[in-house]
């Protein structure tokens, strides 16, 4: 098929499915107890050369040590085009699968509350989801076969459901997931023009249409990428009894003071929105301008895998909460234990993660599992995170993680795609943990 403007658009759009891993490459040193006030020299220079090199137009960094405020890293603009606002704290980035862990964090309120068990099945609040079914032989036909597992509120947060992904699934299911508009995510206007003749228009319905699909996998068995992230944004929505987004708004963003937290960025705040690139070859192309964004617009409904636009200054805010064990300046959203729980290895018995999809910069092996949303190192990383340490990335190279025992936290964005097309997440890594250890 000869590539079009809108095939090129379509396949970028598609990478917006895959997601960063929050850590990956290790330095080769073992670390040193951390001075707190440790110029960020190296972290400082990488971040510097990016714009300088035109590698990206900007990037931004936040870098939080204890309770301190953040040391900010900014270079560059928000678009390449003349006369951009200077990228800062609050520009506005589209985070894509960094959603993931706020969406799962929001669910771990609930378990606190009593509303949600972790092994509760999913169908107690969406009754679509009763009688599961599993394909035979995914790459061959959908025959299937009676699911003999619940899909559990666990599964959704470790993608351990059995559901699929765009990006990552394939055969005869990956053609009813595009027919029947499971593609939560939004790319840019062009695309999101096309895709919404088919899609849900409301998370309810959506929910409701993945129930009907045939599983890739037994619940609980294998961990394999997946849309159920967005699918816990319903399990929030009925189990509190608000809509998903107003759920976020009221319980997280507003208490956490994180005001430039987005599903739709208001007009008022188009000129913080950075421009979305890809690239094509060794050609930075525009993808979705932030003067035109397709974030300007309400989605067909919130994306808890994918949706939201923040700036570094929010996203460190919530990592901050992390960090302190679910409090923030006298705030608490969630008990220590629950947090402690949210960032532990939340697998299935017997399943293992054995790393990030392609295009994510993830490490593999087994050093890493999984929790609510995020990957979670199960071992000290000589020169790297500690154990503990949780987080995960975005399609667009953005990338963030706390380690609890260093009382560390981390953000970096740039939004271009794909996001592995520099190894920012991985070099950054490299030398936040090089400088920390000076």
């Amino acid at each position: 098929m000869a590539t079009t403007p809108r095939n090129l658009a379509l396949g970028v759009a598609l990478l917006a499915l895959t997601t960063g891993a929050a850590f990956a490459g290790q330095a080769q040193r073992q670390p040193s107890t951390i001075v707190e006030r440790a110029p960020l020299t190296q972290s400082k220079t990488l971040v510097d050369s990016y714009p300088a090199t035109d590698k990206t137009p900007g990037v931004v960094a936040t870098v939080g040590r204890g309770d301190s405020a953040p040391t900010v890293l900014a270079a560059g603009t928000i678009a390449s085009d003349a006369g951009a606002a200077k990228a800062d704290e609050n520009s506005l980035w589209r985070v894509y699968s960094m959603t993931k862990p706020i969406t799962a964090m929001a669910a771990m309120m609930l378990v606190e509350q009593g509303k949600l068990k972790l092994d509760q099945p999913i169908s107690d609040f969406i009754p679509a989801f009763k009688n599961m079914t599993v394909l035979v032989d995914p790459m061959k036909d959908l025959t299937a076969r009676p699911a003999t597992t619940p899909i559990t509120v666990r599964h959704l947060m470790t993608h351990t459901a059995g559901l699929g992904y765009t990006i990552i699934t394939q055969g005869p299911l990956l053609k009813e997931y595009e027919r029947n508009g499971i593609t939560p995510f939004s790319a840019n206007e062009s695309v999101e023009a096309q895709l919404r003749l088919v899609r849900p228009k409301s998370l309810e319905e959506f929910a409701n249409r993945v129930a009907k699909l045939p599983l890739i996998a037994e619940p609980g068995t294998k961990w394999s990428y997946s849309i159920g992230l967005d699918v816990l944004g319903r399990v929030v929505e009925v189990a509190s009894g608000m809509p998903f987004e107003t759920y976020l708004d009221k319980r997280i963003f507003r208490p956490l003071k994180m005001n430039s937290s987005y599903f739709t960025v208001p007009g008022k705040d188009a000129g913080r929105l950075v421009t979305g690139y890809t690239w094509v070859g060794a050609n930075r192309v525009p993808l979705d301008p932030g003067a035109t964004s397709i974030f300007l617009k309400p989605p067909s409904f919130p994306y808890g895998g994918a949706g939201l636009v923040m700036s570094a200054h929010d996203y460190d805010r919530f990592l901050h909460m992390l960090q302190n064990g679910g409090s923030l300046d006298g705030v608490r959203l969630m008990k220590p234990e629950t947090v402690a729980l949210a960032m532990s290895n939340l697998l299935p018995a017997g399943v293992t993660y054995g790393g990030a999809v392609a295009n994510t910069g993830g490490a593999t092996g087994p050093m890493q599992g999984f929790g609510a949303g995020g990957s979670v190192y199960l071992v000290d990383v000589p020169g790297g995170p500690s154990k503990g340490t949780y987080g995960w990335g975005g399609a667009a190279g953005t990338i963030a993680w706390v380690d609890p025992a260093r009382k560390l936290r981390a953000t970096v964005m740039v939004n271009y795609l794909p996001g592995e097309k520099w190894p920012l997440r991985r070099d950054f890594t490299k030398a936040l943990y090089a400088d920390l250890a000076q």
